[in-house]
């Protein structure tokens, strides 16, 4: 007996690209919306993305501007201004201003 069963694919924990389109925060400018960079703990520069607006508006605060993005696209977006690192939904301290552990550059 023999079954043919279709999975739909999930990426495994250990998977680098999340699943789905990324919400990314951005800011107002000139030119338009641009990527707002952070800081890791060590200080290297990051680009965030957010795998719901609500874990956006969680860490971020409801008023936060978004775009979304695939990882390789917000990857290709960041690597140019030096941020070789993309941290998904990244948790701040709330007690220390939000901005603990990942920082705004």
């Amino acid at each position: 007996m023999s079954h043919n069963v279709l999975f739909t694919e999930d990426p495994e924990p250990s998977d680098r690209v999340p699943a789905g389109p990324l919400f990314v925060p951005v800011r107002s400018g000139p030119a338009g919306c641009t990527a707002r960079l952070f800081r890791t703990p060590l200080g290297g520069r990051t680009v965030v993305g957010f795998t719901s607006q609500q874990r956006l508006a969680e860490t971020l605060g409801g008023s936060q501007l978004w775009v979304t993005l695939s990882e390789p696209a917000l990857r290709a977006l960041a690597e140019p201004l030096g941020a070789t690192i993309v941290t998904v939904d990244p948790r701040f301290a709330p007690d220390l201003s939000r901005l603990h552990h990942v920082r705004a550059a």
